[in-house]
């Protein structure tokens, strides 16, 4: 995979970007589904520390966010031109 965004053609960005809204989309149900079930466990077992893993996995999201907005920047600029 080529990661200087300039390189590639804008139908392989769009197809990128596809790629990765659905992998986000797939990848956030996924860990609404372990929030859930952590918060389950952390009221059942009384043990509240287990809440703090809560946000701290949010970071887990953030390469994918990153890399969608820069392609979505790109397409955008290559649009406009």
């Amino acid at each position: 995979m080529k990661s200087n965004l300039s390189e590639l053609s804008l139908e392989s960005l769009i197809k990128q970007r596809n790629l990765l809204k659905g992998v986000a989309i797939g990848f956030g149900l996924v860990l609404l589904l372990a929030f859930t079930v952590v918060l389950y466990v952390a009221i059942q077992k009384k043990n509240f520390g287990l809440i703090a893993v809560l946000p701290a996995s949010m970071i887990t999201l953030l390469p994918i966010m990153l890399r969608f907005s820069q392609i979505k920047t790109e397409i955008k600029s290559r649009q406009i031109n």
